[in-house]
C-alpha cells in the first residue's frame, strides 16, 4: 500500500519570527490523516512570552491580546507538542512537516529555552524519526520546476487545496496532504519505507544546501553559509 496511504501525523507551529533559534511558539496543530482525511487533532495556543511583532501577526492573525489572554505558558506548549510527537515517533509515525528544519528546530530551541528534556532526550537517545517534509522532497525529484516552493505554491502544484493558509491546522492538514500527493505522483518515492525516506532526505537536504551555498559564493557573497543539517539544526546559541 505505501507509507503515504497509512496513517500520517501533520504538524505545523506559527511563530513570533523566522529565526528557529530565536522565535517562539504562537500555536501549533498535530493532526492525524489517513488517506487525506482527518482523522483527529490537537491544537495549541501559547503565550510566547514576548510581543509578537506585527509582521508575525499580519501572517497568523493571533494578535499579543489574544495570546496573552487565551493562551497556555510557553514551556508548557513546547512541551506538550514534544510528548504528543515522541509519542508517533515511538510507535514508527511518521511526522508530516512542511520545512521540517524551521518547525523541528523551532521546538527544540524552546524546549532548551525552558530546560525541558529534549526530543532526543525523550525518544532514549534517538533522533527523531521518521519525518516527512515535503519541501525536501519536491525540491528533489523536480528541482529545476521553475516558480515558488512555498506551501501555497506546492499545494497548487499537487492540487491539494489550502484554506485558512498560515494557520497551524490548516497547514498541518496540507503537508500530510501534500505528502501523499508527492508520493501518489512519484512512484520512487510511494516505495521507500518510512525509515528509507528520512535517511534519504537527509542526504538530500544536505546536498541542496550545498549547492545554494557555492551559488551564494559564486554571485560574490564569500561568506554565505548554508546549513545542511535536517531535520534539526544545530542549537549552539539559543536566546533566553
Amino acid at each position: 500500500m505505501g507509507w503515504h496511504r497509512e496513517l500520517l501525523i501533520g504538524f505545523d507551529l506559527e511563530t513570533t519570527g523566522t529565526d528557529p533559534r530565536e522565535a517562539r511558539i504562537v500555536t501549533g496543530a498535530v493532526i492525524e490523516v489517513r488517506a487525506g482525511e482527518p482523522m483527529g487533532r490537537r491544537e495549541w495556543l501559547a503565550d510566547p512570552g514576548v510581543e509578537i511583532p506585527a509582521d508575525a501577526v499580519a501572517v497568523h492573525g493571533i494578535s499579543n491580546e489574544r495570546a496573552t489572554t487565551e493562551g497556555q505558558p510557553a514551556d508548557r506548549v513546547a512541551d506538550a507538542i514534544a510528548d504528543v510527537l515522541v509519542g508517533y515517533w515511538q510507535s514508527g509515525v511518521p511526522v508530516v512537516a512542511y520545512n521540517a528544519a524551521f518547525d523541528l528546530t523551532l521546538l527544540a530551541a524552546e524546549l532548551r529555552r525552558h530546560a525541558l528534556p529534549s526530543l532526543a532526550d525523550r525518544l532514549g537517545g534517538a533522533a527523531p524519526a521518521p519525518v516527512v517534509d515535503p519541501y525536501t522532497i519536491d525540491r528533489w525529484v523536480d528541482r529545476y520546476r521553475r516558480g515558488k516552493r512555498n506551501l501555497e505554491a506546492v499545494c497548487a502544484e499537487y492540487g491539494i487545496r489550502l484554506d485558512a493558509a498560515h494557520t497551524a491546522p490548516a497547514d498541518a492538514l496540507a503537508a500530510a496532504r501534500l505528502a501523499s500527493a508527492i508520493a501518489d505522483r512519484h512512484p520512487k518515492i510511494a516505495s521507500l519505507s518510512p525509515v528509507e525516506l528520512h535517511q534519504r532526505q537527509i542526504e538530500w537536504y544536505a546536498a541542496w544546501a550545498a549547492d545554494f551555498q557555492a551559488f551564494l559564493r559564486r554571485k560574490g557573497d564569500e561568506g554565505a553559509v548554508v546549513d545542511g543539517a535536517w531535520p534539526l539544526r544545530e542549537l549552539a546559541a539559543v536566546s533566553a
